[in-house]
């Protein structure tokens, strides 16, 4: 799958080996590949490519209630799918922090840490969730990139798997979830695979086995956000907010899908 100028796309969601790419090159099947980091991906895949990756990108200096413009718009979108979207502290929470955590103790007292000064940041006064601290690194990985790398900018855009799902199914959300109770959905998924398919993947590409690293909703979500690339390549995805916000460094603010 290419956009319609060939160039490379990229779905990408983080993983526990790093980051699932599902990618395709001009007149091949995509591929998956997993990458230990941010930074691999970008030198293995062509320097021109279009990646929609599944990570907040664009962070705030406050947070208000509901999180960022992005978030507190698609939320509504989703009914019962949109826990699956939170909030995003400060800047300055994201970088309370930045540790390779050697313990289980020091990494909740890294938590702590993280929601007190989130806390201070933001209004109302609000922590941070477990599971948002815990893609605290990669939320980092890819910002640090961006705030070095500006001609990044124009190639690497946020979206959200529910969202994106949400508008693959024209505007309707995803009747299941993915996971009940942190196991795997074996219905949801496969209502997922069968809208994939209508937008031209393969059976037996979605069947496969993921990636040594990755989870089979990993799998899924890089290969709708690849489909959310190609959207942002022929110029027919949406930004949330309309027209996009930007950070304090530059850095665009919105869910693309």
């Amino acid at each position: 799958m290419t956009s319609g100028d060939g160039r490379v796309l990229a779905g990408v969601d983080g993983c526990k080996a790093g980051w699932i790419a599902v990618h395709g090159e001009p007149g091949a099947p995509p591929s998956v590949t997993v990458f230990p980091t941010f930074a691999a991906l970008l030198d293995a895949l062509p320097a021109d490519v279009i990646i929609a990756v599944d990570m907040p990108i664009g962070l705030p200096d406050f947070s208000r209630r509901g999180g960022r413009g992005p978030e507190a718009l698609v939320r509504p979108m989703l009914g019962a799918r949109q826990s699956s979207v939170f909030s995003i502290p400060s800047r300055a929470a994201l970088y309370a922090d930045t540790s390779d955590f050697t313990s289980i103790e020091a990494w909740y007292a890294a938590h702590r840490r993280a929601s007190a000064v989130a806390k201070a940041t933001s209004d109302p006064p609000r922590g941070v969730s477990i599971q948002a601290f815990g893609i605290f690194a990669k939320i980092r990985e890819v910002d640090a990139l961006l705030a070095a790398r500006p001609d990044l900018r124009g190639r690497i855009f946020e979206s959200h798997p529910e969202v994106a799902f949400c508008r693959l199914n024209g505007g309707t959300a995803m009747t299941l979830p993915k996971k009940i109770k942190g196991a795997v959905n074996p219905a949801g998924m496969e209502e997922r695979k069968a809208l994939l398919r209508r937008h031209g993947y393969a059976k037996v590409f979605l069947d496969q086995p993921p990636p040594k690293g990755a989870a089979s909703d990993d799998f899924l979500d890089a290969a709708a956000m690849m489909l959310i690339a190609g959207r942002i390549a022929g110029g027919e995805a949406r930004p949330y907010p309309d027209p996009p916000e930007f950070d304090r460094l530059g850095i665009t603010v919105a869910i693309w899908a």
